[in-house]
């Protein structure tokens, strides 16, 4: 079975080669990866990693009139390494696939959903939980505090990015779910959600968030750390969205997803520390990561000379962790939108 991971970055070094780790020891056999107009060294590591056989690297440096990550799904889509792959799955450099089936891996997650067209692995938020540096230790050792498993609000929370099987029912890759399904092959899509559930067809051509009134995360769930230390999460508001329609980075952002309500360290039962041990040890790729880390630092006190930015990192400071709402604290919402929809 050949498994291929999507990634896109942009000065994202100091991350790369523990999401790479850990992703090897989940299952994944090839990574396809898209650098685009980096600072910090990210291309030069992706190219290391391309002579060591670990990935294929494309630059795809701007400008990009509809923003780097859709330049960079429509250029995957006609890839020959992605024709070639059983499975595929399109993710972010936060975002780490944490199987709970058997081995805890790809293919333990397989065998237990031998059916499946496709299945949405849901985002498990995890918060801040206080930390401030940029510092090198691995990020799912350090952020272990989460959302709740189900909760009333809020719908982003529970989002999803979609493993599917390359077999023709979707013809191309989407932000959160594959897209173009082909007319003859759509009717037996097969939609499983992350506890093994069958999922409605509403699944098959629109949805992009789970059913977050309930646990989605039975066989597998999808550790989203969309905001790390804080200085950090300063230097990824700089950076901005790969997504040109997508809203900056702020306070809001920082809210809708500081969940510290759960201690989740599951994803620490998949061995990967070793395969990370060994890329810091080439001789090319260590160094590179370091410096990588160092731009990260250098970036952040660079930022700490504008008043605008010394807000910011002065309101997170203040800010202490969000908290999910229960469906009795989300109806006054949840009643708006049901007579919204109702009207539509």
């Amino acid at each position: 079975m050949r498994a291929l991971a999507l990634l896109g970055v942009k000065n994202e070094g100091a991350f790369l080669i523990e999401w790479l780790a850990h992703h090897r020891a989940c299952g994944f056999s090839d990574f396809l990866v898209y650098s685009n107009d980096c600072s910090d060294g990210t291309d030069l590591m992706l190219d290391r990693l391309a002579q060591l056989g670990w990935l294929t690297h494309v630059r795809n440096d701007g400008p990009h009139d509809e923003g780097p990550q859709w330049a960079m799904l429509k250029a995957a889509d006609k890839h020959p390494l992605v024709k070639q792959a059983d499975w595929l799955l399109f993710c972010d450099i936060d975002e780490f696939v944490n199987i709970h089936a058997g081995d805890r891996t790809l293919a333990a997650l397989l065998t237990a959903l031998p059916d499946a067209t496709a299945i949405p692995l849901t985002w498990r938020l995890f918060g801040n939980a206080g930390v401030i540096e940029i510092t090198d230790q691995p990020v799912t050792q350090t952020f272990t505090q989460a959302a709740r498993a189900s909760f009333g609000w809020p719908w982003r929370a529970q989002l999803f990015k979609t493993l599917f099987r390359n077999d023709g029912t979707y013809r191309k890759f989407g932000v959160h779910r594959p897209r173009s399904p082909h007319p003859d092959r759509i009717a037996t899509a097969r939609w499983f959600d992350g506890s093994g559930r069958e999922l409605p067809t509403a699944f098959h051509t629109a949805r992009i968030f789970s059913d977050y009134s309930r646990d989605n995360y039975g066989l597998v769930q999808l550790n989203h750390y969309p905001l790390g230390a804080m200085q950090n999460y300063l230097v990824k508001a700089d950076r901005g969205r790969a997504n040109r329609d997508a809203s900056g980075f702020d306070m809001s952002y920082w809210v809708e997803r500081n969940f510290c309500e759960i201690e989740d360290r599951s994803i620490h039962r998949l061995p990967s520390h070793a395969l990370r041990a060994d890329l810091l040890a080439d001789p090319i790729l260590g160094p590179l990561h370091a410096r990588a880390l160092a731009w990260r630092q250098a970036r952040f006190a660079s930022l700490m000379q504008q008043e605008p930015w010394r807000a910011l990192f002065g309101r997170l400071l203040m800010t202490p962790p969000s908290h999910t709402l229960t469906a009795d604290q989300a109806r006054p919402i949840l009643l708006h939108a049901q007579r919204l929809e109702a009207q539509s």
